[in-house]
């Protein structure tokens, strides 16, 4: 068995079962899926900005408990702080919230699955799956 990450956008296909979740299953299937702290940060954002009442909040933080949260810890701030160096060397400015998601990836070696891979395009050490539109 396998770990992968889902980026924020692939978790929220999943969560919201959007057809675009159809995409990912051969990737998601048999493996233990695992979402960045960055990632719950995100997540908790959407519910306040759309004023999701108590019940949505359960369902998102029950849907959540599915998942391992890769934690900050130093190696992965310092990962932070070089992809968003080397971005910025590239001329290619990484987000911040991209970049810790990035860098959790990196820090346990895990792929990243995402439906965005031009948001991490050369990150060093970054492993991408991606499926077109």
């Amino acid at each position: 068995m396998n770990m992968v990450v889902l980026d924020t956008d692939v978790w929220s296909f999943v969560f919201k079962r959007d057809s675009r979740a159809e995409h990912y299953r051969a990737h998601l299937e048999g493996n233990v899926l695992c979402v960045s702290f960055q990632t719950v940060a995100e997540l908790y954002q959407w519910a306040e900005t759309a004023h999701w009442g108590e019940k949505r909040r359960t369902q998102m933080r029950d849907w959540l408990d599915r998942f391992e949260i890769l934690l900050y810890d130093d190696d992965t701030a310092q990962l932070w702080a070089r992809i968003r160096a080397e971005r910025d060397r590239q001329g290619h400015p990484i987000a911040a919230q991209d970049a810790w998601v990035a860098a959790c990836a990196v820090r346990h070696g895990y792929p990243l699955v995402t439906h965005n891979a031009s948001d991490y395009a050369n990150v060093p050490g970054l492993t991408l799956i991606s499926e077109p539109a």
